[in-house]
């Protein structure tokens, strides 16, 4: 079990002197999504992993806090109604800040279009138009990710994949003889 740490001052989490990194299942439960959408998210790139991606059958791809963050605002703006190609315009645009420059953005959307508002002047502005708007504060996100994270398992970075070996599938033969060995082994233990 990972204990967590104290964020980094970029509001990443540290492991020591490293990164960690998180699975696609650790991932999910922090986020609040199904494994099936986390998987077709990084296969049509929505949200790639940073720290790995998958690199075949058996491998397993890690995701940094910050990739969990945005996670976290695709998954409130499909909640709210948002398109998926709206969001995907969105966080392209996310992509091009920086970690610190994500926890001062506030999205606001009307269902069809997504605004950043980096101060409540800006937010103010847009609600002045009269028309029903959400907002997603993504400091907030940041901060709700860090609660979830605090009870699942990490991984250090740059330490290679347990499971890099391929999985060799047992004959039917020796599944038999096996089964047969251990109920052998129990009758006479």
């Amino acid at each position: 079990m990972h204990e967590p740490r104290d964020p980094g001052p970029s509001g990443e989490q540290q492991a020591g002197d490293g990164e960690v990194g998180y699975r696609g299942v650790t991932a999910c439960s922090a986020v609040g999504i199904s494994y099936r959408q986390l998987d077709y998210w990084a296969r049509t790139a929505l949200v790639v992993p940073s720290v790995r991606d998958a690199s075949g059958s058996g491998t397993s791809r890690l995701y940094s806090f910050r990739d969990l963050v945005v996670l976290k605002v695709v998954k409130r703006l499909l909640d709210a109604g948002v398109s998926l190609q709206n969001i995907r315009k969105a966080i392209e645009a996310l992509r091009s800040r920086g970690v610190d420059d994500l926890a001062g953005i506030t999205l606001i959307s009307d269902g069809t279009t997504v605004y950043e508002c980096r101060s409540p002047e800006e937010v103010v502005d847009l609600l002045q138009g009269g028309q029903g708007v959400f907002g997603i504060a993504i400091g907030g996100a940041f901060k709700e990710i860090q609660g979830s994270l605090s009870h699942l398992p990490a991984e250090p970075v740059g330490v290679p994949e347990q499971d890099d070996a391929p999985v060799v599938e047992p004959e039917a033969d020796s599944v038999g003889d096996e089964l047969a060995a251990r109920r052998a082994r129990r009758r006479a233990g």
